[in-house]
């Protein structure tokens, strides 16, 4: 017999994972947008990869953000929309610096080219802007 406690323990547990499942298919179009133009304006503008990547995260936050509100969370924490993209959109600067310190520790010390280090970048950013996201925005 499970007890109340446990039974919603359980149900909390299951959500969260099914959240946590939206968040990452959100992030997964949001990388695609964010990727598309690093590498385009890198490859195809001539756009130095740093300043590329700045371009390109800002377009993935806005992308982020869209489909958090319209699919993710269910529950908010702000009802001033406003003030919300600012606070998501100030994580994801966090997340940003997380992404270009990866990105530049990668491919200028690494090694690696750089759309190969925006992979890992991307990565460890992703786990950031969740778990800051979800504790400043979500409940």
């Amino acid at each position: 017999v499970v007890g109340v406690a446990e039974l919603v323990a359980k149900l909390r547990s299951a959500g969260l994972r099914a959240e946590f499942g939206r968040y990452f298919l959100v992030s997964v179009a949001a990388l695609a947008i964010d990727y598309a133009l690093l590498i385009g304006l890198t490859e195809l503008f001539g756009v130095h990869y740093l300043v590329s990547n700045l371009v390109a995260l800002a377009a993935g936050i806005t992308a982020a953000y869209v489909g958090s509100l319209l699919w993710v969370f269910k529950r908010r924490r702000l009802h001033n929309r406003t003030a919300e993209y600012v606070i998501f959109a100030i994580v994801g600067v966090g997340g940003l610096g997380v992404n270009e310190a990866v990105l530049w520790l990668l491919t200028d010390f690494a090694g690696l080219h750089y759309a190969l280090s925006k992979i890992g970048a991307s990565g460890l950013s992703f786990v950031f802007n969740y778990v800051v996201r979800k504790v400043l925005l979500f409940r």
